[in-house]
């Protein structure tokens, strides 16, 4: 198949998901059905990808002073294992990307003020508050299995609730949410080689060459360049992109 078009969208899709903290696997998956790739290779493929786009986003936004350990770890303790454990199923996810797909919607919505009328109007560009142990358990966890299951690293499930739990401001989500991702998509890729459902397509050398240029120009912009209202639009905008793709894509 000509994979002309694919080798020329894929950097743009990097740049503008590494720009918010994101490895940008919902976009890849999108791709990789648009081009019909196998579809035992395409949740392997994506995770793959995200490795790359979350290490170079984490990079930038960590230098920069925005990483929040405590966040992180409240997170990602429970999570790991849980994508390790959704790695490795191979059960129809369909549902699950749909109700995840409505699910961002709102969080959008209410990140960009459109729910204002409904709820009182939030300033998350004030000081954070201390991330909640038990909560970040639970959702963590949750996170964490649904990323193993579908094949992406959390990180469109976990910036919105940084926010709208206002344990961090939209750069400092970015930058806990990339790490996340990062360890997410590895214990997804080692639960899926465990249970001998790792398939990666054989074109992914020349895919990782072309998202680490478009992630490292994303990830340096969005850490050193976008304000957090700019970048908090940004992240609205790949959120909707991100939720679009899995409920008509599921």
């Amino acid at each position: 198949m000509d994979l002309t078009l694919l080798y020329l969208v894929l950097p743009i899709i990097a740049f503008l998901y590494a720009a918010v903290g994101h490895g940008g696997a919902s976009g890849y998956l999108a791709l990789m059905v648009l081009f019909s790739f196998p579809e035992d290779e395409m949740r392997s493929t994506a995770l793959v990808l995200n490795l790359v786009v979350a290490a170079i986003a984490y990079f930038h936004f960590a230098k920069a002073g925005h990483f929040k350990l405590r966040t992180f770890l409240v997170f990602a303790i429970a999570s790991i294992p849980m994508s390790f454990y959704g790695g490795g199923l191979t059960i129809n996810a369909t549902i699950f990307k749909v109700i995840l797909g409505v699910f961002i919607l709102l969080s959008v919505a209410k990140l960009s003020g459109s729910l204002d009328f409904l709820f009182k109007k939030t300033d998350y560009d004030k000081d954070s508050k201390k991330a909640n142990f038990p909560l970040g358990l639970f959702v963590g966890g949750g996170i964490g299995f649904l990323s193993g299951l579908i094949g992406i690293g959390g990180g469109i499930i976990l910036s919105p609730i940084i926010m709208l739990l206002k344990w961090g401001n939209a750069k400092e989500a970015a930058a806990v949410s990339a790490l996340f991702i990062w360890v997410n998509s590895c214990s997804g890729l080692l639960g899926g080689y465990a249970n001998n459902t790792l398939h990666i397509n054989e074109h992914y050398l020349s895919m990782i060459c072309l998202v680490l240029v478009g992630g490292f120009a994303g990830g340096f912009i969005g850490s050193q360049k976008l304000d957090n209202i700019k970048l908090r639009y940004l992240l609205s905008f790949v959120l909707i992109i991100a939720a679009i793709k899995l409920i008509f894509g599921a």
